[in-house]
């Protein structure tokens, strides 16, 4: 349980931002129509799936339509 302690200032900032990243990632994809590939229930799937870091990112390597 020390060990989880000392470790919450570095745990808090990653899953704070990683909440972040998804909330915006998750807007995107609701609010936009236009996919490089795949729809949007796919996005919305792989996004909530790989929560940690890897669905949004995948999204906005893979997914995101440059307008």
């Amino acid at each position: 349980m020390d060990k989880i302690i000392e470790f919450l200032p570095f745990i808090i900032p990653l899953v704070i931002g990683q909440f972040i990243l998804l909330g915006y990632t998750l807007h995107h994809i609701l609010t936009h129509e236009a996919y490089k590939r795949w729809n949007r229930a796919t996005w919305l799937i792989i996004t909530i799936v790989l929560m940690n870091y890897v669905g949004p990112i995948l999204y906005f390597v893979f997914g995101k339509e440059d307008n």
